[in-house]
């Protein structure tokens, strides 16, 4: 994963100018292993390449990287299929080489669409003078562009900056395909001509994605001299997953299983669905596709076995690789359970459970200076990472925190324990207050969530940030101790939901407009979750030198799901903690899992206990003035 920024100037007042330090900042956070910029000048723009690596797989590719042509390349991605890389080489050079070989448009078409797994890129074409980006086809990874000076400027980036001045500057590259700019022609016209290469399935006649904003859309939020439109020649990218399929059943269903509509969701009522040979063979093909797609994404880093044997470390001693965002739901319980069949038997996981302070008074159980229990106050791990472990060593977890999330994931472990004794599963308990999440909302979190601004994006934001910091406490039974989980690789089970009808919206859709509205609003949970969640999400979790990885929304996983009627995936007339992302549940009770395969789904903002911190009479989708602070101190300061 990288931070990687391109600044664009096309009036002379304007070349040379660096990066604000701010924005290089938040760049450098992403990428902490490489840092590099790379200024191409031309008579009529100046182009300010930034690179910063977080170093994952083959050699360390120091970025922006440039060819003996002058073509330039920034490539924030994983190409985890579709075009071949080797274990011991580096995706960014693999893909700079392909792209240095195009010889027109359809070629590099033709490339970005062979390409499986999430990335965001900018690449300058020297011999055309175009600049080249756009982000993946469900916007795994984030980039931000804004516009300024009337057309004498722009910038794209992998996240924003706090002191930038103007709110709603930066806005989110829409993931409706890839973008182009003629470079030499915008120096002289001064008005910005972004030509779209939409996604498109084939069946489709309508070259701009149907279920992606339209090109007016995306127009509408964008400076006047800004302007969308589709390529002259009506070439696409290739999507990388199968339309939805919306067929309706001809007959009412479940009549296998009407005699359980009414009975407690268990695991046995599960293992009713199981006894149907048909049902049974689409849950293991889709443990088959889900397995393979959650090894992809935990064997694609770099790990101890170039160390000599003298070097090799006592499996108490490893580091964990792998972390996983972590409630002991069910999307995260099987993830954990696939995780532990590919990841090195000697090597711990991570399991990073987020809980925000409650606001009753109990006398907590905390632990003295040698680990044993004791009543006593209870503080918790606080200030920056690189302070937290050792400013909190005195200090350690308590009742306040037994929130939902807390324990479900402490049954979570327990069942993955009893599954696979031999791993060390390291239960990371991420305790925060309401002093620090507003310190770090302020100082940190708000500018990372902006562009979004609703209620909702600041609660998932702010628990996404503090979980996948990882600081917190490893507890057992006899003790505490202050913990930094040093994973870079961060799995979400984002995803889930959105394919399988997890949320309470699906019912109530259900049962006004029926199967085909549900279809509907599966089709676009899809279509928006760019927008929506994965943007934001990837910002707040690179923001800690961390890679997000999402593996239900890995290609072929996508495509398998999308395959299958939505009979084969909810029932929504089943009792909730079955109905909901029954698939999911069913394969959880193939691999094991006993407890979490019927627990309802319950949103993170509730099972972590951040919505009940402050406000409690808002709405998810109102806007959030808590993340408008920064910006308008910003522009106090800058007033001033």
């Amino acid at each position: 994963m990288c931070g990687i920024c391109c600044a664009v100037s096309f009036s002379v007042e304007h070349f040379g100018e660096d990066l604000k330090e701010d924005l290089l900042c938040n760049l450098k956070r992403r990428g902490p292993n490489s840092s590099k910029q790379l200024l191409k000048s031309n008579v009529n723009y100046e182009c300010l390449f930034s690179g910063h690596v977080l170093h994952l797989r083959g050699v360390l590719t120091a970025q922006p990287v440039e060819d003996e042509r002058g073509n330039v390349f920034l490539w924030n991605g994983e190409v985890f299929s579709g075009i071949k890389v080797e274990a011991e080489e580096n995706d960014t050079q693999i893909m700079f080489n392909y792209l240095s070989s195009c010889e027109n448009e359809s070629d590099i078409l033709s490339l970005l669409s062979e390409v499986q797994g999430p990335w965001s890129f900018i690449y300058y074409q020297a011999s055309s003078h175009s600049l080249w980006f756009g982000r993946d086809f469900f916007g795994r990874r984030s980039l931000l562009w804004h516009f300024g000076n009337l057309g004498k400027s722009f910038c794209l980036s992998s996240v924003g900056s706090q002191t930038s001045g103007v709110a709603n500057q930066w806005q989110e590259v829409p993931a409706s395909g890839i973008f182009r700019i003629d470079l030499k022609s915008t120096s002289i016209s001064k008005s910005v001509v972004l030509k779209l290469y939409p996604w498109k399935h084939n069946s489709k006649e309508n070259v701009i994605k149907e279920c992606v904003n339209s090109l007016t859309h995306i127009s509408a939020d964008l400076p006047t001299f800004v302007s969308v439109v589709a390529n002259e020649a009506k070439l696409y990218l290739k999507e990388p997953v199968i339309p939805l399929n919306t067929m309706l059943p001809h007959a009412p269903l479940g009549v296998h299983c009407s005699s359980i509509s009414s009975i407690p969701p268990t695991r046995e009522t599960l293992q009713v669905f199981l006894t149907n040979g048909c049902m049974k063979k689409v849950v293991q093909q889709f443990i088959d596709v889900l397995t393979v797609a959650v090894s992809r994404r935990v064997l694609c880093l770099p790990r101890d076995e170039n160390l000599t044997s003298s070097e090799v470390l006592k499996t108490s001693e490893r580091k964990a690789n792998v972390a996983i965002l972590f409630s002991g739901g069910i999307d995260s319980m099987v993830i954990a359970a696939l995780a532990d069949r590919h990841i090195p038997f000697n090597e711990p996981i991570d399991l990073l459970n987020v809980a925000f302070m409650t606001k009753e008074k109990t006398t907590p159980t905390s632990f003295n200076k040698k680990g044993r229990r004791q009543k006593d106050h209870c503080e918790i791990p606080s200030e920056e990472c690189s302070e937290n472990v050792t400013a909190a060593s005195a200090a350690s977890p308590g009742e306040q925190f037994n929130v939902p999330d807390r324990i479900t994931g402490r049954a979570g472990l327990k069942e993955l324990q009893a599954a696979s004794p031999s791993r060390i599963w390291n239960f990371v308990e991420i305790n925060v207050s309401l002093e620090e999440l507003q310190k770090l909302r302020r100082t940190r979190i708000s500018h990372l969530v902006h562009p979004l601004d609703t209620v909702l994006d600041d609660s998932i934001g702010c628990a996404v940030w503090f979980a996948s910091r990882g600081a917190g406490w490893l507890v057992t039974q006899d003790e505490a101790k202050p913990y930094q989980s040093a994973a870079k690789v961060v799995l979400t089970g984002i995803g889930a939901d959105e394919q399988l009808a997890g949320y309470s919206r699906h019912r109530a859709r259900v049962q006004t407009h029926g199967l085909e509205g549900l279809n509907k609003e599966i089709a676009m949970e899809l279509g928006r979750i760019s927008s929506r969640n994965l943007g934001r999400d990837d910002r707040v979790i690179g923001d800690h030198g961390k890679e997000a990885r999402f593996p239900f929304l890995d290609e072929n996983v996508v495509s398998f799901l999308n395959s299958l009627p939505i009979w084969e995936k909810a029932d929504l007339t089943l009792p909730r903690g079955i109905g909901e992302k029954l698939i999911l549940r069913l394969a959880a009770v193939e691999l094991g899992l006993t407890t979490s395969a019927v627990l309802p789904k319950r949103a993170m903002q509730f099972g972590s206990r951040i919505a009940k911190m402050e406000k409690n009479n808002e709405k998810a989708s109102d806007k959030c003035g808590r993340l408008q602070v920064s910006s308008l101190e910003n522009l106090s300061i800058e007033k001033d």
